[in-house]
């Protein structure tokens, strides 16, 4: 239950497996939770020679050395912490990772409550806490860079984490990991390393016996609501995890790496529990499985295009390969448009699906902007018309409150359009409401017959605004702005404020993508281990922080704001207006043209790109 830690402070993929209805539960899911749990309370000593993190009522302590860097776990009878003062109380320990000057450890500090699921709590992460290895070492300017960049993913909205439910895996990958390695114990231990967004960190922070100090971190969003539809309580949750494979942000992140991990991709589970009963159904969203890219270069729409020389067919076999192992059947969902540039991308991956040949994956492409254009959305039905047929095919998970198995879900929609974000949303919600039906009805919650929409105006509210919810946290983590088209999702009709905010919101991605994404991109590659740092950054090897600008980077800018200036004053503040005014306007305003034309005709040179791992086109202009 939530303790006084709610707000102080406290400072591998499993093959999809298929199981028989009404099996019996393998012995080791029956296992009580408590053996995997992660301790939720704990004191941090800090001496000149270690970091020690005793959990209170715990049988044993954590010893970290800080100048050897040696990590164990020894009983608490041991005298460690022996007319000590405890440092502070923390909730959790993220990790450790090495910077310029020396390591740091990571842990958290304040939590926020989310809700119970399954009989756990699930919390937010709401502060956490850096502390160096060894203090008060010179500080370089480098390494100050380095700790902004670890922060600035740190602060993202939302972590989330539980000490007894893994967050990671679906109710049904959960079955299968205990199946399939009942040996295997700890959160971390079990988790889909996938969606461990403190992996890199915790790896690097690892000791035998240790599996109750590490606290798996979830990027996403949860939502758990209990509500009630004709005198039936049940509880109703969104669980949706960001993977690490090939993250970043909107336009430095796009498409699929040489072994078929794509950008943005998610997993989005829609839980249900009632008397005891529990069901599950996963949708995946993601970039477009082959090798194209949308570098920013300052217009407003930059144009996407095909990487060349790259084996597109090799990334999107691998790519449905591994979401067969992982969710058996897919259907391709791809709502991207028909026409210009979108057009070219949708053609390419028709080709690949039809060259690839599985039968396991079937591709259905709808162009959303074509098919609901003049704020026509009722027209999506047609789209969930001719997946129907398949939804059922590929049910929910279901188990019984003995444990017993009804039945799981063979296959999984993958939804995507340019960004994988609003327009897919929109759909997946869509999807999910009408397997909600489904579950409700199945679990006599709903009359037969009865849609979940119909059945209670709180509810609709809840599902739509929750929905939206989701659509906003994802769009935030990746663009950096709230979702586009959520007055659909949350009042279900398209609406001209919801238009005018999705302008504002459009505008700000312009700017985010343009001329800070290059810093958040940074980030997350030093938090994920993607780039190690090197102790002679700065001297024997150049720093990659250090930045490069040729002239046009001062010079355009410099020319563009005197001139428009210049014009501002000229024409403002004229003692009479003759043809000497009109001259300076008129030489002033061509400044202006001039500059602004080479802005953009150089954009590349003024996009804020990533430092640590810089694009190609960037690196050689």
């Amino acid at each position: 239950m939530p303790s006084w830690l709610d707000w102080c402070n406290c400072a591998s993929g499993v093959p999809h497996a298929t199981f028989e209805v009404g099996q019996p539960p393998p012995p080791e899911i029956m296992d009580s939770r408590e053996e995997n749990a992660v301790y939720d309370d704990m004191n941090l000593y800090i001496t000149p020679e270690s970091f020690i993190i005793e959990p209170n009522g715990g049988a044993e302590v954590l010893v970290v050395g800080r100048h050897d860097k040696v990590t164990r776990v020894q009983p608490a009878s041991g005298g460690h912490v022996a007319n000590l003062r405890p440092t502070r109380r923390i909730c959790g320990v993220l990790g450790t990772i090495h910077l310029l000057s020396c390591d740091y450890l990571l842990v958290a500090t304040h939590r926020l409550f989310v809700g119970v699921l399954n009989g756990a709590v699930v919390w937010t992460l709401a502060g956490y806490h850096i502390i160096p290895y060894i203090p008060n070492t010179f500080q370089r300017k480098e390494n100050e860079t380095y700790l902004r960049l670890l922060r600035q993913t740190l602060d993202t909205k939302f972590f989330y984490f539980s000490y007894r439910y893994d967050l990671t895996n679906s109710l049904q990958r959960q079955r299968e990991v205990a199946q399939s390695r009942p040996e295997v114990s700890g959160l971390l231990q079990r988790a889909e390393q996938r969606f461990v967004w403190n992996g890199f960190v915790l790896r690097q922070f690892n000791c035998d016996k240790m599996q109750k100090f590490q606290l798996p971190l979830v990027l996403g969003f949860v939502s758990i609501n209990q509500v009630q539809i004709n005198g039936q309580t049940f509880f109703w949750s969104i669980i949706t995890r960001r993977s690490v494979q090939r993250a970043g942000t909107r336009l430095f992140c796009r498409g699929s790496d040489e072994q078929g991990h794509v950008a943005n991709f998610v997993e989005t589970e829609q839980i249900v529990e009632f008397n005891g009963q529990l069901t599950g159904f996963v949708q995946t969203r993601g970039s477009m499985p082959f090798h194209w890219h949308q570098l920013p270069n300052l217009r407003y729409k930059p144009r996407p295009v095909l990487v060349p020389g790259k084996d597109h067919l090799a990334a999107c076999s691998l790519h449905f390969k591994e979401q067969i192992r992982l969710y058996g059947n897919n259907v391709a969902v791809n709502l991207v448009d028909h026409k210009g540039a979108e057009g070219e991308l949708e053609a390419t991956y028709a080709r690949l699906v039809r060259e690839i040949g599985n039968p396991q994956v079937r591709y259905e492409s709808f162009d959303f902007h074509s098919e609901c254009r003049k704020m026509r959305w009722d027209r999506l039905n047609i789209l969930i018309d001719r997946l129907a047929h398949e939804q059922d095919q590929f049910g929910v998970y279901h188990v019984f409150d003995d444990g017993k198995l009804v039945s799981t879900q063979t296959g999984v929609f993958r939804t995507n359009c340019i960004d994988c974000l609003d327009r897919t949303n929109v759909v997946q919600s869509m999807l999910a409401r009408r397997s909600l039906t489904a579950v409700l009805q199945k679990l006599g919650v709903l009359h037969v017959g009865q849609k979940v929409e119909h059945a209670s105006d709180i509810f609709e509210s809840i599902f739509k605004g929750v929905w939206a919810d989701n659509a906003d946290l994802v769009s935030l983590q990746y663009s950096g702005t709230c979702a586009l088209k959520t007055d659909f999702t949350r009042t279900g009709k398209r609406t001209k404020s919801g238009a005018m905010q999705d302008g504002k919101n459009s505008l700000m991605r312009y700017y985010l993508n343009n001329f800070a994404d290059g810093q958040r991109q940074d980030s997350i590659d030093l938090f994920l281990g993607k780039y190690l740092v090197n102790d002679n950054e700065g001297g024997v090897v150049p720093s990659p922080l250090e930045s490069k600008h040729g002239w046009r980077f001062f010079t355009f800018p410099s020319v563009l704001l005197v001139a428009v200036a210049m014009f501002m004053i000229t024409m403002t503040y004229p003692a009479e207006f003759n043809t000497e005014n009109l001259l300076f306007m008129l030489f002033w305003g061509a400044m202006i043209a001039v500059s602004a034309t080479g802005i953009l005709h150089y954009g590349i040179e003024f996009v804020q790109w990533p430092r640590l791992f810089p694009p190609i086109s960037f690196r050689d202009p």
